[in-house]
């Protein structure tokens, strides 16, 4: 079943000013700048055109650079000569004009911005569209997609007023956060006695949390996109999914009755509801036996389409549900998971790492073994050197050599880490604070932290009771906690840190979580006056996540949403998921 919102729930915002303001400023730059009337994509083929113009609407890209010049500089052997228009979307810089002028035509080009950051992909989700945003800065520590976070903070602001409150963790939040404060600060024109529609704002680093994006998603939406991959809101569902010889394009979102059902819902629930609703379908086909001429005359002209409409996104969730299920199976996806939640309890280690070997000497998928790779590093703070090596050996060995450079990235941003000797104190460390106060056993852990960065997941986990403890089998089809959506195994750590500072309105009492989260610098709260902001937009929060969130966080936070008489609104740079965290920071990308 669908989460229902309580009836005192909080209204969303309404995106569509957004769309508005993007079609209208880019009509404006192709028509009336450019005198623009065809776009062509940036692909790695000629463009076949006879017109003496060319426009190019792309992201601000080196590749997208050199596809531009090579095309420019063909037309010049060529002695072809044409007017060449490069429209950056969001923002221009330096590095592409840079690009243009190495390979000769600066010159021949004029250059433009389209100042796009906010896609609305949903009722209650805006994306920025940037995939490359998590290696840019988590990697490469690139800082120039921040001043693109700050603008879209600033459009949201001047459309829906100022957040009265606004918590965030990690440094690119908080760049990002003193950044556009200081921009309000230069316009506060723009919202000065506007009435505040959203309360509450979180700004969120995806490297607070690598655990959860590392977790092999269960929830619908979840599992629709680590099997097909969803980008922009819309799936490619192939001949296996469609029953027919061709592929066919789907939007996901709330406009979709059947898929706004059991988005958020355990997989494991998605069959019988789909079933019951096939039952109920076929119970209204049936109405039309006995019907008069009037009776069928209405129900063909107002209520036949829609039936019929949903017949067919039926038929297709059918489809992909059971095209996961073959998937999965194959797969052996139960024995993954219960790897998996090994992992994350801290028990059966040694079973859980004779897996990671077994997957790796198999060769299943090399993005697949990474993946649990740097989720048993994250758990257990860093691989002792003994299995580090070990395991590096036995994957190069198994994918190849090439994959050298992967292992450096993946050390580099944290993902997989060798411990240093002072981490072997851990266990030592988890009994000495059994028996001392948490003051002490505070001090003890800092000298432990001293001696090498750790991601400290289990004492984070102990912290924030991350690991339900459940007395029998946990009811997924009545959930009592965001932990459903990782069958109720583990509660997201994100999601979690941003129940608690809600709770509390600050980050007070959670000082020993922040230290653990090596955020003792950059965990902030911005509070403003109250008075002018309703109690409806007090509950109604804006989630930012910097570097990407999965859809799993999603569901969990529309069911805290359910339970807390909160509405959240996200905004993301990406929606990501385990095998693009990985794909971003390998060396082998197509």
């Amino acid at each position: 079943m669908a989460f229902p919102h309580r009836p005192d729930a909080p209204e969303l915002p309404d995106f569509s000013m957004l769309k508005r303001l993007a079609r209208d400023q880019l009509i404006y730059l192709l028509e009336q700048q450019h005198e623009v009337d065809k776009l062509y994509k940036v692909e790695n083929k000629p463009v076949h055109s006879s017109s003496e113009q060319l426009c190019f609407l792309v992201r601000p890209r080196i590749k997208n650079m050199r596809y531009i010049a090579n095309l420019v500089n063909t037309d010049k052997l060529a002695g072809r000569t044409r007017k060449y228009k490069v429209i950056f979307s969001p923002q221009k810089f330096y590095a592409c004009e840079m690009v243009l002028e190495e390979e000769g035509i600066y010159g021949d080009v004029s250059c433009d911005e389209w100042a796009f950051s906010l896609l609305p992909l949903d009722v209650d989700l805006l994306s920025m569209e940037l995939p490359e945003f998590f290696r840019d800065y988590f990697l490469e520590g690139d800082q120039r997609w921040i001043n693109t976070v700050t603008q879209a903070l600033h459009l949201l602001s001047t459309l829906y007023g100022s957040f009265p409150n606004c918590y965030g963790i990690g440094r690119c939040a908080k760049m990002s956060h003193e950044l556009w404060r200081r921009l309000e600060e230069e316009e506060d024109c723009e919202t000065k006695g506007r009435r505040p529609e959203i309360g509450h704002i979180f700004l969120l680093d995806r490297d607070v949390d690598f655990v959860t994006a590392l977790c092999s998603q269960v929830v619908y939406e979840g599992l629709v996109d680590d099997t097909f991959r969803i980008k922009c809101g819309s799936v490619d569902f192939g001949p296996e999914v469609t029953s027919s010889d061709r592929s066919l394009k789907v939007l996901l979102n709330a406009e979709d009755k059947v898929f706004s059902e059991i988005r958020n819902e355990h997989f494991s629930n998605v069959f019988g509801f789909l079933s019951q609703k096939a039952r109920n379908l076929q119970a209204q086909y049936d109405r039309r036996r006995g019907m008069d001429i009037k009776q069928m005359k209405n129900f063909v002209s107002q209520e036949l389409k829609g039936l019929k409409q949903e017949h067919r996104l039926l038929s297709l969730h059918i489809g992909a549900c059971e095209s996961i299920m073959k998937k999965k199976t194959k797969q052996d996806f139960q024995e993954l998971i219960k790897t998996e939640h090994a992992l994350l309890e801290g028990f059966n280690i040694r079973e859980s790492t004779s897996y990671i070997e077994e997957h790796i000497d198999r060769q299943v998928s090399p993005i697949e073994s990474l993946r649990l790779l740097c989720l048993l590093s994250i758990t257990e703070n860093g691989l002792i050197p003994k299995d580090y090596r070990s395991l590096k050996t036995q994957y190069l060995q198994s994918y190849g050599p090439e994959h050298m450079l992967t292992f450096s990235n993946l050390r580099r941003a944290g993902l997989l880490t060798e411990q240093a000797p002072g981490d072997a104190l851990t266990a030592v460390e988890s009994k000495v604070s059994k028996l001392v106060t948490d003051k002490a056993a505070g001090k003890i852990t800092d000298a432990f932290s001293s001696l090498g960065k750790r991601s400290n997941f289990r004492a984070i986990s102990k912290k924030l009771n991350l690991i339900p403890r459940v007395d029998g089998e946990y009811d997924l089809k009545v959930p009592r906690d965001m932990a459903y959506v990782f069958s109720g195994a583990y509660v997201p750590l994100s999601c979690r840190i941003i129940e608690q500072v809600l709770e509390r309105r600050s980050w007070q009492g959670l000082d020993e979580v922040v230290r653990l989260l090596n955020c003792s610098e950059c965990a902030f709260t911005d509070m403003a006056k109250e008075e002018k902001a309703s109690s409806e937009a007090l509950r109604l929060i804006l989630v930012v996540f910097l570097g990407g969130c999965t859809f799993s966080e999603l569901s969990a936070l529309r069911f805290l949403g359910r339970e807390k008489g909160y509405r959240f609104i996200f905004l993301t740079t990406a929606v990501t998921n385990s095998a693009r965290l990985m794909e971003a920071m390998s060396e082998m990308r197509a």
